[in-house]
Order: structure tokens, then C-alpha cells, then sequence
């Protein structure tokens, strides 16, 4: 019979759905590490919160450790390279806050624009300054909601409601799913000046980190609001406390913060600004759901094999796992390779599978080239998640197989329609078991990638790769392989280069600056 140790505060009607499956279980939450290690070694399982951590030194403990569940969307408290060098699986519960979350951002917009807390605690303190707390109402003013997945397109929902105008910036959002949700979708500097008051539900990348910079907040309109229920980082601190104070931001209402927890922070004290302890997910609906799903999630792994939401492995059986390895692999590193060159809004994704990769089981596969695709914007994104995130996006994922037809016994491409183009690439695995790119954008190539890539179009004309290696040879960047292919003579032109280090901005633009040169990007694997 397998074990599990809940070494967390669930809820009780978790450990429930163990015993009723027939699984052993503990309830132990408060352990201290020594307390916890000594006794890990003898559970199949161990369900947690944020509290407990899962290291590699309990790891080498959990010499049956079979499954980690984590009640919650974060596993920052687990050690994912080492669970899974040890074989662990480790399951998430990525969407059980969602309506909780987006419930305590419109929560935070209300009190923002009537000034409740300000209020409550003047009345408290036996003042009546009726005419100090002038409200703003809400209905027929603008939101901009940055990041439409699955909070975000609940908190457009509950706006409209409201009686609000709704529009969204969201790269992944097509228009059909935003007719769909009732909001207008623009690009973001559209959304900075037209909204009344700005709410982010997006994730914390390189590409999202201080979206609401002190440029951002010099576009938004004179008196603009902020609601921030997603992660720190996604708005200078330091700008928007220098927008309060000249009064061009009317307020703000932050549920996390830079630092957390955030004992001290520079915009605490401020009048203008309401703040919770990163309280999005923190309702007895939202716990209570996620410990069931998570118990459910792990009970059906111990019993059946049965792998939901994990976020170190994908969905294969053991039986065709070495076989398929390679062209998941494969086909996450296309999926990334185009994820990192789209700019605009994708609203469809082709997967073509030929020759004997067509014959296997293409699921995996079609999940990880999406984690690769999305995985630029959104980080938290796994084998698991992606499909489900693509779809709350609206993109269409269409899958062709077929036997092969050209020279490559087998291979996968990957084409990608924004709403401006239609971008493909293509991979093979070689008998060798060498991974590489043999088309881009309709012309052949053969290339490996490596971990650091530089990627040019460009017009095939004389100079251009001398012009190019002089200007990497001055920036002090090696080049590894130098890989080019063209469609015509004359005409365009592609050059994948391995590099040894990360090619800087600085250096890209002067890249982009050849007189040939149509594109230039720094690729990461």
C-alpha cells in the first residue's frame, strides 16, 4: 500500500481522499528539516505547501519518494533538478486560485477609487472627514487588463459586470478569444494612454520585468490607477512612488512586492497606497481546492501511473519514454526557437510530423513545442500547462502526419501564424542521435543549436559576412559554428551562428544597422 506524508496545513478532506483510495497517510505539518528527514524515507508521497522545503539533501532521504505535490501554483520551495535527477515527479496546482486572485484584484480596485482603508482608519480614530475621501466611480471607465490568460480574462469578466470599458495587451491573445471575452485588444502603448486604471496579471519575466517602468507611467493618462495582484518586479517601485508624489499616478494597490515579505518597502507610508500581504490566493475556497486536487493528482499517480500537472515530465509511459526523449526535446527547442522571434500576437500552430515520428505518440511532443513556444513570456509554463494555456489564448493547434516524402526519414516542422506572417521551422534527429535544424522560414539549413545562438536574415550579397565577423570579432564574441543558407542567389538569406557567450544589445544593434541585414536576434536554449 503506498504512503503519504501531508507535511503541510491542508485540509482535512485531503487526507480523506487518501484513505478512501486506499493509501496510507500522515498528517504532520510543523516538522522542522532533521525532524522531517529522519522519517521521509519511508513515504511514497508528500504533499506540501509553501512551508516545507524539498532539498536535495531530504531528497537523498527519500529513498521511495515516488511524487511531490505542491497545493499551489509556486515550487520554489522544491528542488526540480534534483527531484527529477531523482526520479520524483513533482505535480502542481496551477489554476485553483484563479478565481481568487482575480476576486482580490477587482477587491483592491474598489477600495482603491473609494478609499476604504484610508477611511476606515480615520473613522476608527473618531474623525469624520466625509469630504476627504471623495470617491471615483468605476462604471463606464477604462481597465486595462495587461496579461489575459486565465486570471486575467476572469477579471475582464467580472469588469464587465462592473459596467467598465475592458481592453487588453496580452502578445498571446488572438482576436477571436478577445471578441470572446468582450474586451478590445491593443498593443500596450495604447493600453498605457487610454486606461483609467491598469490591473497586471501576467507573469514575471525578462520581457515583463518593470513593464510599468517610469516611461510606462510618463504614457498613462494624468490620475491613473494601479492594481498589481500578480508578481513583484512587473512595476519599478521606485517610479511609481516618484509618480505618486507628483501626484500623476492617483493611487496604486499592490498585493506583492519586489522583496517579500515585504517588511520595509518605498512606497509604504504613502497615503495613495493600499497593500496586502500577498493575499491573492488566500480564501478557504481556493485552500480547500487545491489541497483536493492535489490529493486527487497524487492518488492517481501512486494507483494508476497517471501523471496531471506535473512540471519536471511530461505525460509518456514508461514503456515508449526513450524512444520519444529526442523528439520532445527536439521539438520544445523549435518551439523556442520560434517563440524567441515572434513579436506579435500568434493565432495559429501547425505541427507537421513526418516519416517515422508520425507513427509515435505526438502528444508530448505537440506539448512541449508549445512550452518552448510560450516560454519566453510566460515562464511558469510546462508540458502540462502549455496546451491549456494556448487554448484560454485562442490559439488553433492543428497536428499533420503523415509517411515520409522527402529526403529525411523522419522529421518535425513547426509553422507559426501571427498577424503578420506565417514563420516555420524545421528539425530531424540523425541516426547518430544529433539534433539539428534543417529549414527556416522555407530555406534549407543545417545547424545544431547550441546554448547560445545568433539568428540574421539578410540580403545574400557580397560583404555581409565579413561586415558581420568584424563586428563580433570587435566585441570580443566567439563564434562556435557559423551555419547560412539562402532561397536564391541575391536573394534572402539566413545565418544561425553558435556563439560562446550571449551577444548584448549594443551589439545587436549594430548588427541590425548593416545595410543587409533585415533581422538580427540573440536566441537562448
Amino acid at each position: 500500500m503506498p504512503k503519504v506524508l501531508i507535511s503541510d496545513k491542508l485540509s482535512p478532506e485531503a487526507a480523506q481522499i487518501f484513505r478512501d483510495r486506499g493509501i496510507d497517510v500522515d498528517v504532520k505539518p510543523g516538522l522542522d528539516k532533521d525532524e522531517l528527514a529522519s522519517i521521509i524515507g519511508a513515504y511514497d508521497g508528500l504533499a506540501i505547501r509553501s512551508n516545507t522545503r524539498v532539498t536535495p539533501e531530504l531528497l537523498e532521504k527519500a529513498t521511495n519518494l515516488k511524487v511531490v505535490g505542491r497545493a499551489g501554483i509556486g515550487v520554489d520551495n522544491v528542488d526540480l533538478p534534483a527531484a527529477t535527477a531523482r526520479g520524483v515527479v513533482v505535480m502542481n496546482t496551477p489554476f485553483g486560485n484563479s478565481v481568487t486572485t482575480a476576486e482580490h484584484a477587482i477587491a483592491m480596485m474598489m477600495a482603491l477609487v473609494r478609499q476604504i482603508p484610508q477611511a476606515n482608519q480615520s473613522t476608527h480614530a473618531g474623525k469624520w472627514e466625509k469630504s476627504k475621501f471623495m470617491g471615483t466611480e468605476i462604471t463606464g471607465k477604462t481597465l486595462g487588463v495587461i496579461g489575459c490568460g486565465n486570471i486575467g480574462s476572469i477579471v475582464a469578466s467580472r469588469a464587465k459586470g462592473l459596467q467598465m470599458r475592458v481592453i487588453a495587451f496580452d502578445p498571446y491573445l488572438t482576436e477571436d478569444r478577445a471578441q470572446e471575452l468582450g474586451v478590445e485588444k491593443i498593443e500596450l502603448d495604447e493600453l498605457l494612454r487610454r486606461a483609467d486604471i491598469i490591473t497586471l496579471h501576467t507573469p514575471l519575466t525578462e520581457q515583463t520585468r518593470n513593464i510599468i517602468d517610469a516611461a510606462a507611467i510618463a504614457r498613462m493618462k494624468k490620475g491613473a490607477r494601479i492594481v498589481n495582484c500578480a508578481r513583484g518586479g512587473l512595476v519599478d517601485e521606485a517610479a511609481l512612488k516618484e509618480a505618486l508624489e507628483s501626484g500623476h499616478i492617483a493611487g496604486a494597490a499592490l498585493d506583492v512586492f519586489l522583496e517579500e515579505p515585504a517588511k520595509s518597502n518605498p512606497l509604504f507610508g504613502n497615503e495613495n497606497v493600499i497593500a496586502t500581504p500577498h493575499l491573492g490566493a488566500s480564501t478557504t475556497e481556493a485552500q480547500e481546492k487545491v489541497a483536493l486536487q492535489v490529493a486527487e493528482q497524487m492518488a492517481d499517480y501512486l494507483l494508476t501511473g497517471a501523471v496531471t500537472n506535473a512540471v519536471n515530465m511530461p505525460s509518456i509511459s514508461a514503456d515508449e519514454a526513450p524512444r520519444l526523449k529526442p523528439f520532445v526535446e527536439l521539438a520544445q527547442k523549435l518551439g523556442l526557437f520560434a517563440g524567441q522571434l515572434t513579436e506579435t500576437a500568434i493565432s495559429e500552430v501547425q505541427l507537421e510530423y513526418e516519416g517515422t515520428v508520425a507513427e509515435m505518440n505526438t502528444k508530448p511532443m505537440t506539448a512541449a513545442a508549445l512550452t518552448g513556444l510560450l516560454k519566453p513570456l510566460l515562464t511558469d509554463v510546462n508540458m502540462v500547462s502549455a496546451p491549456v494555456m494556448a487554448k484560454e489564448r485562442g490559439l488553433k493547434v492543428q497536428e499533420t502526419k503523415r509517411a515520409q516524402a522527402g529526403i529525411f526519414e523522419t522529421y518535425i516542422r513547426l509553422s507559426v501564424t501571427t498577424q503578420n506572417q506565417t514563420r516555420s521551422v524545421a528539425g530531424t534527429i540523425y541516426s547518430s542521435g544529433q539534433m539539428r535544424v534543417i529549414q527556416i522560414k522555407g530555406i534549407n539549413i543545417d545547424a545544431e543549436l547550441g546554448p547560445q545562438m545568433l539568428y540574421v536574415t539578410n540580403k545574400d550579397k557580397p560583404g555581409f559576412i565579413g561586415a558581420l565577423g568584424s563586428i563580433l570579432g570587435e566585441a570580443g564574441i566567439n563564434i562556435a559554428t557559423f551555419n547560412l543558407g539562402r532561397a536564391t542567389a541575391g536573394g534572402d538569406a539566413i545565418a544561425l551562428i553558435e556563439v560562446d557567450q550571449p551577444v548584448p544589445a549594443e551589439v545587436l544593434k549594430k548588427i541590425r544597422a548593416l545595410p543587409l541585414v533585415m533581422q538580427a536576434k540573440s536566441l537562448a536554449f
